[in-house]
């Protein structure tokens, strides 16, 4: 019986780059678009976009929603209310 939940640890190289990023900045910042992202991390919007899922997934801390399209992908990234340490049934 395994008590861990999906972590960082569970991500790729890219991915947790990402997540380190949207943390890193969701203190400060609420929308992120895909380009930008990928311009602070040396990857392209496609390969953020690509990788969103996944990270969205491995997160307790945050939630990311896409949010817009219209010059390209926004996300909405807010700190969750919820700890990563509490209990999930």
């Amino acid at each position: 019986m395994s008590a861990s939940t999906p972590s960082a640890v569970d991500l790729t190289e890219k991915q947790q780059r990402i997540l380190h990023y949207l943390r890193e900045n969701a203190a400060t910042k609420t929308y992120f678009k895909s380009r930008l992202i990928g311009n602070a991390l040396g990857l392209s919007a496609k390969e953020v976009g690509a990788n969103m899922q996944s990270v969205q997934e491995a997160t307790l801390d945050l939630t990311i929603e896409k949010w817009g399209y219209s010059s390209g992908t926004t996300w909405k990234v807010t700190m969750s209310t919820t700890h990563p340490t509490a209990a999930q049934g």
